[in-house]
């Protein structure tokens, strides 16, 4: 077996945000050498890897010649050049999830197609190559107002989605490739993180719930266990689990799905890494998301998956009105509630929306945790100087 602790064993990652600083929290938890490679000169990650390099995660050289140097690479962030990490495994060089899970979830219109193909429940769709395509979709009843609308690529924290209402919608659409997905009447919005290992030991963790902003589209709170029925949270993890069989992934994969007002449960959309679904898990789960992604990908054994206490995630976005240089206006107050943990993401500037941090929330009653987050939500706030 290889040792990876306090050896000259390397980890790479692809990305230097947020998730992948709270992986290396972890990987100086077990004193592994990391390898980070992201765009920005400011990125979270940069004080806490032993080696740091500024490059474009698109670009095929840099990412190849980064891949070279380290013994495991994986990435926090889905837009990278998938044709490196082909040359790299081609060459022997371990990468988890590999290009193949990778290739398969990219471009959200093939990751739809693979669904189909593997019987995997989720909403219609049909995928367009450009806006014309869309619309001559629509004037020929292929596709019905409203819908969702979904980039085939790039899209994250709620960009690249619109939901179609009228023609004026239409007009403000960019012209990329796209899905039209027919809209859900859904109850509720729900997320099961799976773990896998590369000898296919798997673990999933409870069904969590998430609330959504009516604006950014962007998750507000993250609660768990989800407030389901015990049937429902058991249908949810079959399907997660059938999921990650599908893809074959190694590490953290988040499935989204909607839970139907008929009880039905559609697959959204997944993420092969650390997720914002998965932040309660920091403290309250026996072994945390990121921890787990770095036993999985490390073939180690996979952490127990179970909840300490009830755990509520609210998301710290930049306040709207407020660009430039962040001030976490009121945190104090919030560090003097009991069981309530801010997360500060290490982004220097702050724009309407933009994710900057999370606060955790554990406590016994899931309820009460819900009535503390929403306290959390209305005392601190996310603005600048």
């Amino acid at each position: 077996m290889t040792n990876f602790f306090s050896s000259n064993f390397k980890l790479g990652i692809l990305g230097g945000g947020q998730l992948g600083k709270m992986m290396l929290y972890e990987t100086r938890k077990y004193d592994i050498k990391t390898h980070v490679l992201d765009p920005s000169q400011d990125a979270p990650c940069k004080i806490a890897c032993d080696y740091f390099q500024q490059g474009n995660l698109m670009d095929y050289d840099t990412v190849y010649n980064f891949g070279k140097k380290v013994d495991i690479l994986t990435f926090e962030i889905e837009s990278v050049n998938l044709k490196a990490l082909i040359q790299l495994e081609k060459e022997g060089k371990k990468v988890y999830p590999s290009s193949k899970t990778l290739e398969k979830i990219q471009n959200k219109g093939r990751q739809k197609l693979f669904y189909k193909e593997k019987n995997i429940p989720t909403a219609e769709f049909i995928r367009f190559s450009n806006k014309a395509h869309l619309t001559e979709g629509i004037t020929s009843n292929k596709v019905k107002i409203p819908f969702v609308w979904k980039s085939t690529q790039g899209g994250y924290d709620g960009k690249g989605v619109s939901i179609i209402k009228s023609g004026a919608d239409l007009a403000k659409l960019p012209d990329t490739e796209c899905i039209a997905e027919s809209l859900v009447d859904f109850k509720n919005e729900l997320a099961v993180i799976v773990a896998r290992s590369p000898s296919g030991e798997i673990k999933t963790y409870p069904v969590v719930e998430m609330e959504f902003h009516p604006e950014a589209n962007q998750v507000e709170y993250v609660i768990c266990p989800a407030r389901i029925e015990d049937k429902v949270a058991e249908k949810a993890m079959e399907i997660a689990e059938k999921v990650s069989k599908a893809f074959e992934h190694v590490g953290i994969l988040a499935v989204e799905m909607f839970l139907t007002q008929d009880g039905n449960i559609l697959v959204n959309e997944v993420a092969p890494r650390p997720h914002n679904s998965g932040h309660y898990s920091i403290e309250a789960s026996y072994t945390n998301q990121f921890e787990q992604h770095i036993r999985a990908i490390l073939n180690l054994p996979l952490g127990a998956t179970e909840s300490k206490l009830g755990g509520i995630m609210v998301n710290l976005a930049g306040a709207e009105g407020y660009i430039g240089d962040v001030v976490y206006k009121d945190i104090e107050l919030i560090l003097k509630m009991k069981g309530v943990t801010p997360h500060i993401y290490g982004k220097k500037q702050t724009r309407p929306f933009r994710k900057m941090g999370h606060v955790t929330i554990i406590h016994e009653n899931i309820d009460e945790a819900r009535k503390i987050a929403e306290k959390v939500k209305n005392t601190i706030q996310v603005i600048s100087i």
